[in-house]
């Protein structure tokens, strides 16, 4: 299943009678907001039962394109990684 910001927003409207689909989105928006901002700072988010988003830097390397077989170089950069907590991987293991 696809989930996007805006299926959050009718997922939390739907289940909520007392938040408007404006402050639903609202909330969902700075929600990411949050994590964008935390993660452009080189901070880790840790969400208590759910996983943990940090930012890890890669070196430059040496790669090979698999279209045409030939070497290049893979410039250094930032990535994102997740790890689920062990709360979620359970949940997960039970279903």
């Amino acid at each position: 299943m696809k989930i996007t910001r805006q299926s959050l927003v009718d997922i939390m409207y739907n289940e909520n009678d007392d938040l408007t689909k404006d402050g639903c989105k609202k909330i969902v928006d700075s929600f990411f907001e949050i994590i964008i901002d935390e993660l452009c700072k080189g901070n880790s988010v840790l969400t208590s039962g759910f996983g943990k988003w940090s930012v890890r830097s890669k070196k430059q390397r040496m790669g090979r394109n698999p279209k045409t077989g030939k070497d290049m170089v893979i410039s250094a950069r930032k990535v994102v990684t997740f790890k689920c907590s062990n709360n979620l991987k359970d949940e997960l293991i039970q279903k």
